[in-house]
C-alpha cells in the first residue's frame, strides 16, 4: 500500500496526468485508505511541486502539469473518500471561480491544487461565473474564504461587483475574500475591499492562511 502511494505521490512530482488516475484507481482497487493516499501520496508532492516552483527551479508549465495531474486523481478518490465516510482535517473552507465573461481557468486550478494540498477544503465553481452565483454559493456552503480570480482587465471590475454584492446581502461580515489574476494587484485589491491578493499559487496559500489565521 505504501507502494501505491509512493506511486502517486511520483506521478505529480513527474507531471503525469495519466499516471496519476491510473495510480489513484490502483489505490482504490487495492483498498488503500483514500485519505492517505491524498494526504501522504498527492498532497505532499503537489507541496514539493510548489516549493521548488517558489525557489524558482520549476516554472508555470510544470506547475501546470502538477496540478492537472493532483486534480484527475482527486477526481477517483474524493468519491471513495465519500464513500467511506473519511474527512480530512482542513484549516477552513474555501471557494474558487473565475468571474463573469472570463474563461480562464489554469491559475484557478493550480491555486485550488495548492489549497488542497496545504489542507484547505476546495470548491471550485469552475469559469465564467456570475455573480449570483458565487453569492447562491456562499449562501449555501458559508466558506471562509472566497476567491475570485480575473484573467483580463476587461472582466477586472466583476471581482469589485461580486464583492459588494456580497455586503448588500450581508455575506461579507464573517467572508475572507482574495483575489487573483495577471491584472490584479494589492492595491486593486485594497481598492475594491478584499481581503488580500496573491501574485501567485505560492503566494495564494501563504495569504490565505494568513486571512484565516493559521499562521503567522
Amino acid at each position: 500500500m505504501e507502494k501505491t502511494t509512493r506511486e502517486l505521490r511520483r506521478t505529480v512530482l513527474s507531471y503525469d496526468v495519466e499516471g496519476a488516475m491510473l495510480a489513484a484507481k490502483k489505490a482504490v482497487e487495492v483498498g488503500v485508505d483514500p485519505l492517505k493516499a491524498i494526504e501522504e501520496g498527492l498532497a505532499q508532492g503537489i507541496k514539493e511541486v510548489g516549493n521548488k516552483f517558489g525557489k524558482g527551479e520549476i516554472f508555470l508549465p510544470e506547475l501546470v502539469m502538477a496540478a492537472e495531474a493532483m486534480k484527475k486523481a482527486l477526481e477517483v478518490l474524493e468519491p471513495e473518500l465519500k464513500r467511506k465516510k473519511k474527512e480530512r482535517k482542513t484549516l477552513g473552507r474555501v471557494l474558487l471561480g473565475t468571474v463573469a465573461g472570463d474563461i480562464h481557468s489554469i491559475g484557478k486550478t493550480i491555486v485550488a491544487a495548492m489549497l488542497t494540498a496545504n489542507g484547505f477544503e476546495v470548491y471550485d465553481l469552475g469559469e465564467d461565473v456570475p455573480t449570483e452565483k458565487f453569492v447562491e454559493k456562499v449562501r449555501e456552503l458559508k466558506p471562509d474564504l472566497l476567491g475570485l480570480s480575473a484573467l483580463l482587465t476587461t472582466t477586472l471590475p466583476a471581482q469589485g461587483v461580486v464583492i459588494e454584492t456580497l455586503k448588500r446581502e450581508g455575506l461579507r461580515k464573517t467572508l475572507k475574500v482574495i483575489i487573483g489574476g495577471a491584472p490584479a494587484s494589492k492595491e486593486w485589491a485594497e481598492k475594491i475591499g478584499a481581503d488580500g491578493y496573491g501574485a501567485n499559487a505560492v503566494e495564494a496559500v501563504q495569504v490565505s492562511k494568513k486571512l484565516l489565521g493559521t499562521s503567522k
